[in-house]
């Protein structure tokens, strides 16, 4: 009995599928992972992290919307804030090694198109709180802001027109992401997005 208690103890405490390789039942024995340690032979089990997130608190059925709000439109832009840093990782490769001026511009307009027809419909679809969201993640994966990307890739005269675009609509491509001031919160939902948290 104190067999089969034991291997449901085990069972219960490690459900994934590599419980079957950590735990071999042979008869009446139970065999795990194990380790030596100053000549003793200790039972090795990795436990899984368990998340403690203590419980948000708000202040009225206002904070509590916007929080979620901004949950949800985080969820939304966080995807393509990650595929501009690996296509801006990419596009630093390739541009690298192409000689000339004209070569460069010609793999730009490219990729531009490429990129446009793929997120076109789903960028107009974003709001402008997702596009202000997603300015200010582009430089929290990239280190650099909107306008430093569009001013390396299409020059001044470009960046100077669609920082004026921006400022229309109230948002700025210079803003820079500020984990330990003012996107306090932004970085930490990130983080729990990330995690699998939320």
């Amino acid at each position: 009995m104190r067999i089969l208690f034991t291997i449901l103890f085990f069972l219960i405490l490690f459900p994934d599928t590599n419980c079957q390789e950590r735990l071999k039942i042979l008869k009446d024995t139970v065999y795990v992972e194990s380790v030596v340690i100053n000549g003793d032979t200790m039972p090795h089990i990795e436990l899984r992290e368990v998340p403690i997130i203590p419980p948000r608190y708000f202040r009225n059925r206002f904070e509590e919307r916007q929080y979620w709000r901004l949950v949800y439109n985080l969820k939304k832009v966080l995807p393509y804030s990650k595929i501009v840093a690996s296509t801006v990782q990419q596009v630093e490769k390739k541009l690298a090694a192409v000689p000339s001026d004209k070569e460069r511009r010609k793999f730009m307009r490219q990729l531009e198109d490429s990129l446009w027809k793929e997120y076109e419909a789903d960028m107009r679809e974003m709001t402008i709180t997702q596009g202000k969201l997603l300015f200010k993640l582009i430089d929290r994966q990239t280190q650099n802001t909107t306008y430093y990307w569009i001013n390396s890739y299409r020059g001044s005269v470009s960046a100077f027109f669609w920082q004026g675009m921006a400022r229309l609509f109230g948002t700025n491509l210079k803003s820079e992401y500020n984990p330990e001031g003012d996107d306090r919160l932004i970085e930490q939902i990130v983080t729990y997005i990330e995690k699998g948290y939320i």
